[in-house]
């Protein structure tokens, strides 16, 4: 027996974890108390780690489609089938007929991040889509346009804020997002100690808003109209105010003049006297952290509501402050050394519905059309890598039908899923604990500065490649099979980093950058090293603008915003409208294949008030028919007090149960897709897609 710490890549919160392994099998998982950022937390997605390892569903050898049936390969036969499909794609009918996915996981696994992103690169295709359209578009784009960069967010100090503020998230479920708060109970409760507050605006009373100080309800879209009141007040009493590198304050309290508390009542539910009382508090507190996530971002305003977030912070002087948002000072300055871009954005458009693209990704609620629509530029060929559209992205049921008349599909996937189904060839990487780990991404995001490089706890099979290696040879093979071949510089260029190992790079980050950390030190301190709290202090100098000024008012958002001053805002009698939900143990759509995250009281069932039960004659347990514009799904129904009348919920991720796939747990998990049923049409101005507010009828099955 022998103990090992490792490290949570599931989610965001990157959780330390303490390994017992007995005979090559791992016995037992912990939560790592000497972790300085998770200090011993652990949620179930951790426990149930080695569940993945040990999965008989998991693929561990390429396997192709012959008919019906999946046939195991070679690697070298693999690599070359997918190098064919993709080149032939693409010397046929151009650059742009091969389209990339890249779902979640990606960001979650440094080999995909070091490799995947520099192959992705080197594709040179217009059309490649991410999971980021469906999730977080909204802040990077105000990112972008405030900051200079997409990926400078501002990160509420949690253990020091005495006011949080939170509009659409749920981070007692979610461990926080875009904003890495592992232990977030505990940190809860030490804000309660320190007579902090938080207050939560939601239409459904969430785990999180359970355990707040005060919960809001408010309906799904209408968080916009909230955020600009509270400007609103702050600005007509006098309240807010601004550093000396921010511009544009006038143009912002021009633009939000005409949304006073009385408007955002009608459109929200939300009581005037409620919204000024907050924002007066909001105010004057000491040290205040305004903070919103997907119940903000996946909706029709998704890009004015972060951008007024943004703005509660900087007028009320809680950006740059302790207990306000603060800047990270990761030991990689992902940010700062330039290892993900900036961003732009409508330097080009799609083809069919001309979408502008964000930071080189178009909307994947394009994906579908671009598929389906003959001409120059149709996708001919997919590659999706760690994705699952088919159950992540608006319409997935149509999605998944035009996946049907590719030429060619291949996928980098652990599983024959809703998505990989339809692929020729599967490319299965190792999984977390077979791997090195560093988090490039989230210790840029985490709410205190810490550094951890865990090395893989197993060694892989020498039949298993890692994802890198498959990135690797994927775009060496590729790019000898090209009629039209990238300059020979940007070839070389890639071909140095595709040859070097992410651990490898990681160690020549450390040793370049200013935090003095290295390598060598982390692997002495496996549990992590502690960096300290977020520090103040850090802007102008930090922004990536070129003026080193911040933009408070941004010509594309005061566009959008003048849009939203002519919207119709009053919720019509008896609409039903559609949101969603996550769950502790749930993991987006990929972990339903675990036995001990999935076991228990079901978790899949329609969530509907009482009240709009009893106006449709359906009573709680009814099986029951929902319609949207697109599609309809059969469900049974709950009755739920947590949700505010007018509003139903379906949990994101299931819908395992559909022909042709191999997870064989899965497949008995209850539940239909809510993605069946959100709109490609319903889109932010960023081009996120609004899976948060679609109109639906329920009516008896």
């Amino acid at each position: 027996m022998s103990t090992h710490l490792g490290v949570c890549n599931l989610c965001e919160a990157i959780c330390g974890l303490e390994l017992t392994i007995e005979k090559g099998r791992v016995t037992s998982i912990r939560g790592n108390d000497t972790d300085p950022l998770s200090r011993g937390y652990i949620c179930p997605k951790g426990v149930s780690l080695a569940d993945v390892l040990d999965d008989q569903d998991r693929l561990r050898r390429p396997v192709r489609r012959v008919g019906g049936d999946w046939v195991e390969i070679g690697w070298d036969e693999a690599f070359d089938l997918v190098a064919d499909g993709l080149a032939e794609a693409i010397n046929r009918h151009g650059g742009d007929a091969l389209g990339v996915y890249l779902g979640n996981p990606t960001v979650h696994s440094l080999g995909s991040l070091t490799h995947g992103l520099a192959m992705v690169r080197s594709l040179r295709t217009r059309n490649l889509f991410s999971a980021t359209s469906v999730d977080q578009l909204p802040h990077q784009l105000v990112a972008h346009l405030m900051y200079g960069h997409q990926l400078l967010l501002p990160i509420p100090d949690l253990d020091r804020t005495s006011y949080f503020l939170v509009f659409g998230a749920n981070p007692m479920a979610s461990n926080g997002s875009l904003m890495t708060v592992p232990d977030f109970p505990n940190r809860l409760r030490s804000l309660k100690e320190r007579d902090g507050r938080m207050v939560v605006f939601d239409p459904r009373r969430t785990e999180t808003a359970k355990v707040a100080s005060e919960h809001h309800f408010i309906r799904p879209g209408t968080d916009v109209y909230v955020l600009l009141a509270m400007l609103h007040v702050l600005f007509d009493e006098g309240l807010a105010s601004a550093a000396e590198y921010v511009d544009g304050l006038d143009d912002v309290r021009a633009a939000v003049a005409a949304f006073d508390p009385e408007r955002a009542e009608r459109a929200s539910g939300v009581p005037a006297d409620e919204i000024r009382r907050i924002a007066r508090e909001y105010a004057v507190a000491d040290g205040a952290a305004a903070y919103s996530r997907m119940g903000v971002s996946t909706n029709e305003h998704g890009t004015v509501a972060q951008w007024a977030v943004q703005l509660l912070n900087l007028v009320t002087g809680n950006l740059d402050r302790e207990g306000g948002t603060l800047f990270t000072s990761p030991a990689i300055d992902t940010v700062g050394r330039g290892l993900i871009g900036k961003g732009h954005h409508d330097a080009w458009r799609s083809r069919v519905r001309g979408l502008p693209e964000t930071a080189g990704e178009l909307p994947v609620a394009a994906l579908r059309e671009e598929i389906e629509t003959p001409g120059e530029g149709q996708i001919r060929a997919l590659l999706t890598m760690s994705g699952n559209p088919v159950l992540s992205t608006p319409d997935g049921a149509g999605l998944g039908r035009a996946m049907e008349g590719l030429d060619f599909m291949a996928a980098v996937d652990i599983y024959v899923n809703e998505t990989t189904r339809h692929a020729d060839v599967i490319l299965p990487p190792t999984t977390a604990l077979e791997r090195d780990h560093y988090d490039l991404v989230f210790h840029t995001l985490a709410v205190r500065n810490t550094a951890r490089f865990t090395p893989a706890v197993f060694d892989k099979d020498r039949s298993q490649r890692h994802d890198w290696e498959i990135y690797r040879e994927v775009t060496l093979r590729l790019m000898k099979r090209l009629k039209r071949k990238p300059p020979l510089k940007k070839r070389l260029v890639t071909r140095a980093r595709l040859m070097t190992s992410p651990t490898f790079q990681v160690a020549q980050l450390l040793r370049t950058d200013k935090a003095g950390v290295t390598i060598s030190q982390l692997r002495k301190n496996p549990a992590g090293m502690d960096l300290g709290p977020l520090r103040a202090g850090l802007l102008p100098e930090r922004l990536f603008t070129e003026s080193k000024r911040v933009d408070a008012a941004p010509d594309l958002v005061l566009a959008a915003l003048a849009r939203l001053d002519r919207i119709e805002i009053e919720p019509r009698d008896g609409e039903l409208v559609l949101i969603g939900r996550r769950h502790q143990r749930d993991n987006n759509s990929w972990m339903h294949n675990t036995e001990r995250l999935t076991r228990g009281k079901p978790r899949h069932q329609l969530l509907m008030h009482p009240d709009d039960l009893a106006n449709r004659g359906i009573s709680d347990g009814n099986r029951v028919t929902v319609t949207s514009r697109v599609g309809s799904v059969q469900v049974e129904v709950q009755a739920a007090e947590d949700m505010m009348p007018g509003v139903v919920s379906l949990p994101h991720g299931y819908g395992h149960p559909v022909d042709g796939t191999g997870m064989s747990r899965a497949a008995k998990v209850p539940g239909v897709s809510i993605n069946d049923l959100t709109d490609p049409e319903r889109l932010d101005v960023s081009g996120n897609a609004a899976l948060n507010g679609v109109p639906v009828e329920v009516t008896p099955a």
